[in-house]
């Protein structure tokens, strides 16, 4: 299975799949190739709540070709919980900044089109 299987498989249980660095320990998202610490190639994979905060986000009134029946929407950054990761996906029924103040607590809740699903928790 592709690393990108694995990321969406593991999304659809709510969680993330993160890359560890077998040299210094160093977590990182899935997708990198080397370490962003020390450089080395070497990762063992390590499997994260997708529980986390909203650290930003844009809320998606005009949206491109295919998504219009998701509108209106916010892509959102979330910073997970008890690391320094921060992940992005889509967040539906976000129409203003009073519907998701920054801070909000959400979690990771499937993968579809649109990418990674983010709920408010």
């Amino acid at each position: 299975m592709s690393i990108k299987e694995q990321l969406i498989e593991k999304a659809k249980e709510g969680k993330v799949l993160a890359h560890k660095c077998t040299k210094c320990g160093h977590l990182h998202l899935s997708t990198v190739y080397f370490c962003q610490k020390c450089g080395s190639k070497g990762f063992e994979d390590a499997v994260l709540e997708g529980k986390g905060t909203i650290a930003t986000y844009t809320i998606i009134t005009v949206p491109p070709a295919g998504f219009e029946k998701y509108t209106p929407y916010a892509f959102v950054v979330m910073l997970l919980d008890d690391v320094q990761l921060r992940i992005s996906g889509f967040m539906a029924g976000i129409a203003t900044p009073a519907d998701l103040p920054v801070g909000s607590k959400a979690k990771i809740t499937g993968f579809d089109e649109r990418g990674i699903l983010i709920e408010k928790q």
